[in-house]
């Protein structure tokens, strides 16, 4: 699906952007699903829906009203989307992903859509995904569809390239899990990030112990994002999957082997919000 040297820039940087790996035509019944969601979100003050573990599927930011709808995450939307599951178990975003690990194989971990509408306040502090998901090893790669344009300044994700072979920072502060790294840590590793962005259809498979962050859309154009997380089928998950749905460790490259890998890591597991998204972790509400 991709050339050694993409994969090997893969595992110097933590992180690749590919173009046209998912076709016009699916794209477009993604957005139109959205669509549909950001009308709906119109009527709610509130998050609303309900997942596996009865939390809210669908999560508003602060400054939502129904004239300017601000839908920032739909949790497992492969649940509710015919056009989402088929992305995100069988295109060609899934089989890279699977390239990008590499091993016997790769499965399905958890998908949502992070959304920010024009003009909407949801940003993401800087923090490593693996200590959200933590597994027997690493390898991990969060797949990153860009379902709208994302450009330079409608708030692209920010990434810090080589973060990944660095410490695993913790997203622990005052005793409590916040799901983000502390301040020190920006100052010192935050400074010199590098922005993805892309046509629409583009993916950025960014590596699990990455550093990353990003800021608010202050422009007039969408900046949507279908995120899928891929394990290698040899990853032990650790603790409880935080967005779980009917179609968590499906495989969707190679086999199963029957065995487990084990990497030396020392963390501390996290905490799954009991909000709708780990949005109200890191303002501090929950």
């Amino acid at each position: 699906m991709i050339e050694q040297w993409q994969i090997d820039q893969f595992h110097e940087t933590g992180f690749l952007v590919v173009e046209n790996v998912v076709s016009p035509e699916d794209v477009a019944a993604l957005q139109q699903d959205f669509d549909t969601w950001v009308e709906e979100s119109r009527r709610h003050t509130q998050a609303w829906g309900q997942t596996q573990d009865g939390r809210p599927r669908f999560d508003i930011e602060n400054d939502h009203s129904s004239d300017h709808p601000s839908l920032r995450r739909v949790v497992s939307p492969t649940e509710i989307s015919p056009a989402f599951k088929q992305v995100a178990l069988q295109s060609p975003m899934a089989q890279i992903a699977a390239q990008l690990i590499g091993g016997n194989g790769a499965r399905f971990h958890h998908g949502k859509i992070n959304s920010k509408l024009p003009h909407t306040a949801t940003q993401v502090k800087w923090h490593q995904d693996f200590l959200f998901t933590p597994h027997s090893n690493d390898d991990l790669v969060t797949a990153l569809l860009m379902v709208s344009e994302v450009t330079p300044e409608n708030g692209p994700l920010n990434v810090i390239a080589g973060s990944h072979k660095g410490p695993l920072w913790s997203h622990w502060h005052d005793g409590r899990f916040t799901g983000a790294v502390a301040d020190e840590v920006v100052e010192q590793h935050c400074q010199q990030p590098a922005a993805c962005y892309g046509p629409s259809g583009s993916v950025c498979f960014m590596h699990t112990r990455l550093l990353h962050a990003s800021s608010p859309n202050e422009t007039e154009q969408p900046r949507t994002l279908f995120i899928s997380v891929y394990a290698a089928e040899d990853a032990l998950p650790f603790g409880e999957n935080p967005l779980p749905s009917e179609h968590a460790g499906i495989m969707v490259a190679g086999h199963e082997s029957g065995l487990v890998r084990s990497t030396a890591n020392q963390i501390r597991l996290p905490v799954k919000p009991k909000g709708a998204s780990f949005f109200v972790q890191q303002a501090g509400k929950d």
